[in-house]
């Protein structure tokens, strides 16, 4: 078996991030497809990587379906409810539409489906010519040009894999593991500022201060049949203290929102607001979490169904990878996990498997 990488040195980490702030303010965005790359890479990194410096391949085409997956929303309508705008697709280049809206659009229009997932899984052929279009997009523009910037390239992320692909450079996948909410808060940032600043989504934004929200988080609705099934699904306990819901009730991100910028149905737990509050961004303790991967074991499918029906994305196998990636960061870095209000305890690297549930039914738990 060949033998890995060592990790990206220090120096080698501050390199690839005064690196990305460059492409950030030296590069020429004429779209927002290169923020839509690089939240896309970073959440590969994490999913798809280890915590070692090897290459990272990636095909083209799932680089793809990220896009579709980050860029669905987007392809509706955004209504700020202000009587100075009205509603329409906001404009994410300073040409013409951007070509991934489009597709994406034009997809929408003739197939009725909740999410990318359930379009991928009801409409399999449309599906597959819309990733095609969209993945040849992505090739033609943001993987050719994300590494230009500063009047030169410099090919410090990745290099082209022919036929249809990428390998991430030894040692790029362990930064973008290790970065990745930078990379999210960056990206996104820059996207919605990119967004404001084209002159043609004026009369469509007004003052609108909900932007972000749109672009990157669940809607309302989502949210709203979320609640109602998961109290179907999990019961009417809060999950985290077990003591009975109410009516007051918080959709919370058991690996908090801040860690990964991805909403993923296994990954919502409903909970009492001053425990979410209490919780806050850290990453739950021993006894939270032997309880979810418990829940995922035993409700998986159900899950799925849940989260296609509120238009979310339903990826076990990915969660658990992000949760493993991010109990053992936590670990390296001496991290407290919440265990109630006040109270927390050290995260130890043996977490992940401590907390594995015992005679595990399902292919996930045994991770």
């Amino acid at each position: 078996m060949p033998a890995h990488l060592p990790p990206a040195s220090p120096e080698q980490q501050l390199a690839v991030l005064t690196k990305l702030q460059r492409i950030f303010t030296e590069g020429d965005f004429t779209a927002t497809y290169k923020h839509a790359l690089l939240v896309a890479l970073a959440d590969l990194a994490v999913e798809r990587g280890d915590d070692n410096g090897d290459e990272l391949p990636l095909e083209l085409s799932e680089i793809g379906e990220r896009f579709i997956q980050l860029y669905w929303r987007h392809a509706q309508p955004y209504s700020s409810g202000r009587h100075d705008a009205l509603p329409g697709v906001l404009v994410q280049n300073f040409g013409a539409q951007a070509a991934v809206i489009t597709a994406i659009a034009d997809f929408r229009s003739s197939c009725m489906a909740a999410s990318p997932q359930a379009a991928k899984v009801l409409q399999q052929n449309a599906y597959r010519q819309m990733l095609n279009r969209v993945t040849k997009t992505v090739t033609d523009q943001p993987i050719r040009y994300l590494q230009n910037f500063g009047g030169g390239t410099d090919a410090f992320l990745y290099r082209r894999s022919p036929p249809g692909g990428i390998r991430l450079l030894p040692g790029i996948a362990y930064c973008l593991r290790r970065f990745q909410p930078l990379v999210h808060q960056l990206a996104r940032m820059h996207w919605a500022d990119h967004i404001r600043r084209n002159p043609r989504n004026r009369p469509v934004l007004g003052q609108a201060d909900d932007l972000e929200s749109f672009l990157f988080e669940p809607s309302r609705a989502a949210l709203t049949m979320l609640v109602h099934e998961l109290r179907e699904v999990d019961g009417e306990r809060c999950f985290y203290c077990q003591k009975p819901l109410g009516a007051g009730v918080d959709v919370d991100h058991f690996i908090p929102f801040s860690l990964y910028p991805r909403d993923l149905t296994h990954n919502f737990v409903l909970a009492h607001p001053h425990c979410n509050r209490s919780k806050s961004d850290s990453l739950a303790g021993l006894p939270h979490l032997r309880r979810w991967r418990q829940r995922i074991d035993q409700r998986s499918e159900t899950l799925t169904t849940v989260g296609l029906a509120a238009g979310l994305l339903a990826e076990p196998d990915t969660i658990y990878r992000v949760a493993q990636w991010a109990y053992s960061s936590a670990a390296a870095t001496l991290a407290q996990g919440w265990l109630s209000p006040q109270r927390f305890e050290p995260i130890q690297p043996t977490f992940w498997q401590q907390a594995q549930p015992e005679n595990a039914g399902h292919s996930l738990s045994q991770g």
